[in-house]
C-alpha cells in the first residue's frame, strides 16, 4: 500500500529524514515513533506530496507521488498534527467542500457525515463557524474529512492529541475498521501505550535514520514498548 525506498530530506546542512524505507501494507496499522524532531513530521508530509523531497522514492497503491501526485493524493487522506481547518467556513461547509473535491455524490456524503458527526457528537455543531471550535472539535470534524471519500491509506500526525477519551476510543475502533477492509494506516505518536496496543507494526526513528522496524513483538520483546524506545533513545 505505501513503499518509502531510501527517502532522504535535507534543510540546509541537515538531514531531517536520512535514507528511510518503510512497507506499509493493506490491513496493517503501522505506528510510526520519535522524539521530537526526529524527522516524523517530514516523512509523512513527504508522503502525501506537501514537501519535495531529495532523494529516493514513494508509492502509494503502486503510483509515484512525484510522478503521478493527483493519483496518489486521491487514495490517500491526512490528518496533520494541528489541524489547520478554514475558520470562516462552517463544519458542514467545509465537509461538503471536502466531498466536492473528492467527487462525492449528494447521497454518500451526507450519509458519511450523518454517520460521523453523529458518532463523535458534533452534529449539532456543524452550523457553527470552525472558528468557534475547540482544538477538539477541530480534529473530529479533520478526522470526519478524511474518511469522507473512504481512503485506502490514511496518514495521521499525532491523531489522539486533544480528543477525549471516547472520541479516541471510536478513532481506534475506526482505524482497525479500515484495515480490516484492506487498507492501510500510518500514524506518528508519542502515546507509546496506544502504539503498542493499537499498531500491528511500529518503526523507531532518531535523528532522521530509522533504528528499529517490524511488528510488535520483533520490535519490544519481552519489554514494553516504552522501556525499548527509551533504551535506543538513551544509546
Amino acid at each position: 500500500m505505501l513503499k518509502i525506498q531510501h527517502l532522504t530530506k535535507v534543510y540546509g546542512t541537515k538531514k531531517a529524514v536520512d535514507d528511510l524505507s518503510l512497507h506499509i501494507q493493506s490491513g496493517e496499522i503501522y505506528g510510526f515513533i520519535g522524539h521530537n524532531g526526529a524527522g516524523k513530521t517530514t516523512t509523512l508530509k513527504s508522503v502525501v506530496g506537501i514537501l519535495q523531497f531529495d532523494s529516493g522514492e514513494i508509492y502509494i497503491n503502486g503510483k509515484s507521488i512525484k510522478e503521478d501526485p493527483l493519483g496518489c493524493k486521491s487514495d490517500i487522506a491526512y490528518i496533520p498534527d494541528n489541524p489547520d481547518l478554514y475558520d470562516y467556513m462552517s463544519g458542514i461547509k467545509y465537509l461538503n467542500f471536502v466531498a466536492d473535491i473528492f467527487g462525492i455524490n449528494e447521497k454518500e456524503r451526507n450519509e458519511r457525515i450523518h454517520k460521523y458527526s453523529d458518532m463523535f457528537e458534533i452534529t449539532s455543531d456543524l452550523a457553527q463557524p470552525i472558528s468557534a471550535y475547540s482544538h477538539g472539535m477541530k480534529q473530529k470534524l479533520a478526522i470526519i474529512s478524511a474518511w469522507l471519500h473512504s481512503p485506502k491509506l490514511i496518514i495521521m500526525d499525532e491523531p489522539f492529541v486533544g480528543l477525549d477519551p471516547k472520541a479516541s476510543h471510536l478513532l481506534k475502533e475506526m482505524m482497525r475498521e479500515v484495515c480490516d477492509n484492506g487498507g492501510a494506516i500510518f500514524f506518528s505518536t508519542h502515546v507509546l501505550e496506544v502504539a503498542e496496543k493499537l499498531c500491528d507494526k511500529v518503526a523507531i526513528i532518531k535523528g532522521g535514520k530509522l533504528i528499529r522496524s517490524g511488528t510488535i513483538e520483533e520490535v519490544k520483546g519481552d519489554d514494553s514498548l516504552e522501556e525499548v524506545f527509551l533504551e535506543l533513545e538513551g544509546e
